[in-house]
């Protein structure tokens, strides 16, 4: 559809190097066959990043794009500063030795990823500047708002020679966002380098995005100001909103100890680039220390009983790669237990997809035959499509709802017109909604085109949503305890069965975090508290386990 409404404009899209767009690892036959879908889809330029900047990660996803014929931008994440004479990990040279074994690698534009808006002005100088002499590609600069610096840091890394920066509308743009366009051409003002844009069209397109705006107000983050505390977390501009959402949900109102905790789980970590999906364990991390009591002096003694967030375990297993500068070895044992970790390429060693296997799988699911696209969505996402699917299925299509209404649904009173396609619409007013019965259920009264219907839903709301689970005893090793607040995903054993140490036992779910619970001594389960779908508060009993030998 933007192809053809675009048909002159370069459409760009992101991609996570080996990781697709999903948060693991794919065989290499997905990775080229989306990448080869995407590219006949439309798109030309795959801007291709590694959450570690570790090149072994984006070099099989820079050949395939070069293959396709379309545009491979190579991709640096910057963390650190540059500027600081302390700086050892994270130098200047290090970003030139990055920049050339990403052209060595086929990289035919050179990206900045300052996804925590830390490039400041003067670095975004030194950096570009230094780049342009090192590599004889363009340079391409990405930042977001968060720190308030944007446009000054786009403006320095244009005096450098900067060839491309990413900007937004006015209206949408600033503190997680990127900066504004209409503030930056200003900047420029008799520059020889300044945009040639028709800014009377650029301010009418503002406008309209004014307009929008407000529809979304319930998913912002309430952020209206600079925040240069992220000098020192490096919290992502993106993260930054999704994971005060996270701590909310899980009873954590103190934002200030979230960040703090950040801050110390990337020092344990020692200090790793954090960018989707290395960010999420940061992220994951923190939160699951704040809830089990961890700090950075206990978690090496503490962390031997505790079985930590998947995300968490996948990092240190090398899941994601490795990070510069390695693992830290005794945090690593911690997390892992017994678990040897890897340090290949992790794609490298997933078997490939068998592509007609996995379409007659999916017509069998479906009833239907589906296309490519359903096809690799499926093998990229298969819990998160089989839901769009049946939602599909039971609702019909939701576009064609206003956005007031998909999002926040119709008041007693209100009618709203839908529109299914040309010369075809309906009028729908809802008049009236009963209080629940002691099932949970409601009638809703309303009319469609003038005729009266009702019908009866259940409000789920209304059900009882947090069971009376006791809570594990701390100084008794036979009771299995929730290590976060959630709810229980899946109950992998059953009462009496004999497991060995490390064997799932429950897998719980967090807010998108999950965490396998795994038996810490060999045992016979003798009760089970909870079952899937029950919702949990940290340190609920989950099951009894009695050693055996």
């Amino acid at each position: 559809f933007m192809r053809e409404k675009m048909p002159h404009t370069l459409l760009q899209m992101l991609l996570r190097g080996s990781n697709a767009v999903g948060y693991q690892n794919y065989p290499d036959n997905v990775l080229k066959a989306f990448i080869d879908k995407s590219a006949a889809n439309g798109v030309d330029v795959f801007r291709i990043f590694d959450s570690l900047n570790w090149i072994e990660q984006m070099e099989k996803s820079i050949r395939y794009v070069r293959d396709t014929g379309k545009i491979a931008e190579g991709t640096m994440c910057y963390t650190g500063d540059i500027l600081d004479k302390n700086e050892t990990k994270y130098t200047l040279a290090y970003y030139e030795n990055l920049a050339k074994q990403l052209v060595d690698a086929g990289s035919q534009i050179i990206g900045i990823k300052d996804m925590a808006g830390l490039l400041k002005p003067k670095a975004a100088f030194e950096l570009v500047g230094a780049l342009k002499q090192k590599v004889d590609v363009p340079i391409h600069l990405h930042t977001h708002d968060t720190t308030g610096n944007g446009v000054s840091t786009y403006v320095a890394a244009t005096k450098a020679g900067v060839d491309i920066v990413d900007t937004a509308m006015s209206s949408l743009s600033g503190t997680t966002s990127q900066p504004s366009m209409g503030s930056f051409y200003y900047a420029l003002e008799e520059d020889a380098r300044q945009p040639k844009l028709e800014m009377e069209n650029v301010e009418k397109i503002n406008q309209y995005w004014q307009g929008v705006k407000p529809f979304y107000q319930a998913f912002m983050n309430g952020m209206t100001s600079p925040q240069t505390d992220i000098y020192q977390t490096g919290m992502p501009g993106g993260q930054y909103s999704n994971l005060q959402q996270q701590a909310k949900a899980l009873g954590i109102d103190d934002f200030e100890l979230v960040k703090q905790t950040y801050r110390d789980v990337n020092e344990l970590l020692g200090d790793i680039i954090k960018v989707t999906p290395s960010s999420k364990v940061v992220g994951d991390f923190a939160i699951f220390m704040i809830q089990n009591n961890l700090t950075k002096d206990n978690i090496l003694t503490r962390g031997q009983q505790l079985d930590f967030p998947e995300s968490v375990v996948d990092f240190f297993y090398g899941d994601l790669g490795q990070p510069y500068g390695g693992f830290p070895d005794k945090l690593q044992k911690v997390v892992l237990k017994d678990k040897k970790p890897i340090t290949v390429r992790p794609g490298s060693l997933a078997k490939p997809v068998d592509f007609a296997k996995m379409e007659q799988e999916l017509i069998e699911k479906i009833k239907r035959k589906p296309t490519a696209e359903e096809v690799l969505s499926y093998i990229l996402y298969p819990d998160v499509f089989m839901g769009y699917e049946e939602n599909t299925k039971r609702f019909g299509s939701m576009g064609v709802l206003d956005t007031t209404t998909f999002y926040q649904g119709m008041r007693p009173g209100e009618t709203v017109r839908v529109k299914f396609r040309p010369g075809r619409s309906s009028i729908f007013r809802l008049d009236s909604i009963s209080d629940a019965d002691e099932d949970g259920n409601r009638s809703l009264f309303f009319s469609v085109n003038g005729q009266n219907l009702q019908i009866v839903i259940h409000d789920k709301s209304k059900e009882a949503k947090v069971n009376a689970i006791p809570k594990a005893e701390p100084t008794n090793p036979n009771h299995i305890g929730a290590t976060l607040s959630g709810s229980v995903l899946n109950v992998l054993v059953k009462k009496d069965q004999v497991v060995k140490k490390g064997e799932p036992l429950v897998v719980t779910e967090a807010m998108k975090m999950e965490t396998t619970i795994k038996a810490p001594f060999d045992g016979k389960v003798t009760h089970i508290y909870v079952k899937d779908g029950d919702v949990l508060a940290s340190q609920d009993l989950l099951l009894e386990l009695e050693p055996v030998k």
